[in-house]
């Protein structure tokens, strides 16, 4: 057997492809459902309840596909330029230090000012992380995905030093904490009686802004350029190096505003805790909507809704939420698989 090209793959087969591999994804988990002793049928009735059956359902879900919206869109752009950044948990951190520093009382401003100032500090905050392992990719040929790995636990260990000793709140009685910001720095919630807050909107809106500047500027186009043939687009005339730097300042300023959001939106103060990942994740929110702007919101709200009914499902059968994390997997092994078949056809011989 071999894989050949297809010169041009139908567009039904290629929208159809993602639909069928996460159905096949739920298909081998109810496999590990069967073996709990559960029904599959209920499982599965409970995970969507868990996640769309409510108005509160709902709110949950949106709140946590905010985070993985811009998460998602920064490790898209990066992709796009082979640039490969595993370091959005870090550069969300990042940004959620940013507007800690500047949104606890450092600045007396109104909040239509402040606010802005908070998401402008923390993409800056996370652009500028991801900007030493561009460099040093472009300068010295060191594997980016390395530096960026390593880069978050340093971060970490950063922010852990610091909710330990200057930043940590007195009134925290003992817990590893920064202090609130104020109230002038907090996002609007859009939904009452709900965590669901303005930051969802902004993710919207920035996953909007990065389609139209990929589909439609210079900038998109050398990006995309870039990552199918970094010699041939220099060859062309394309500033090669001044891309790479301009897509880590977009792709970690996207992760830094995450971080912002969680922290101005929902928590209000920043801990240790404050992300469960969401930089990791955003990576299979970008795999599952095969680096499409758009897609990623489609995929974050799809992973988002697995996890917040997983909680549920959880709580009402004997299944572990750690499904989850293993539909998750096989959504994106499964997504990734079918975009072979689709770009493949396979020929015996």
């Amino acid at each position: 057997m071999r894989l050949e090209l297809r010169e041009s793959p139908p567009i039904w087969l290629a929208g159809l492809a993602p639909v069928l591999a996460v159905a096949a994804a739920l298909v081998l988990c109810a496999g590990l459902i069967v073996w709990t002793g559960e029904s599959v049928l209920e499982a599965y009735a409970l995970l969507v309840k868990g996640a769309v059956g409510s108005r509160f359902a709902l709110a949950e879900t949106l709140t946590r596909a905010t985070p993985l919206i811009l998460t998602g869109l920064a490790a898209a752009v990066a992709f796009r330029a082979k640039l490969w950044n595993i370091g959005g948990e870090g550069q969300l951190y990042m940004g959620a230090l940013a507007a800690t520093w500047l949104g606890t009382g450092a600045l007396d401003l109104p909040a239509f000012l402040l606010i802005p100032l908070l998401l402008v500090a923390g993409a800056l905050a996370g652009g500028s992380v991801l900007i030493v392992p561009a460099l040093i990719k472009n300068k010295l040929r060191v594997d980016e995905v390395v530096t960026t790995l390593l880069l978050n636990f340093i971060i970490l260990l950063f922010v852990n030093y610091l909710l330990e000793g200057p930043l940590k709140d007195p009134m925290s009685l003992g817990w590893p904490q920064a202090a609130p910001i104020v109230d002038e720095g907090i996002l609007p919630k859009i939904l009452a009686k709900s965590r669901l807050h303005l930051g969802f909107v902004i993710a919207i809106v920035a996953a909007i802004a990065i389609w139209l500047v990929m589909r439609f500027t210079v900038w998109g186009y050398e990006i995309k350029a870039v990552g199918l043939n970094a010699r041939g687009s220099a060859f062309a005339g394309i500033n090669v190096n001044g891309t790479i730097i301009r897509t880590a300042l977009i792709s970690g300023g996207l992760a830094g505003m995450a971080g912002v959001g969680e922290v101005i939106g929902l928590k209000g103060y920043l801990t240790l805790d404050l992300s469960p990942g969401f930089g990791y994740t955003g990576i299979a929110v970008a795999m599952l909507a095969q680096l499409h702007p758009i897609g990623v919101v489609v995929s974050a709200f799809f992973l988002a809704g697995i996890y917040v009914g997983a909680d549920s499902m959880g709580r009402a059968v004997n299944i572990p939420t750690y499904l989850a994390d293993v539909l998750v997997a096989s959504s994106v092994l499964a997504v990734l698989v079918s975009v072979m078949l689709v770009r493949f056809r396979i020929r015996r011989g």
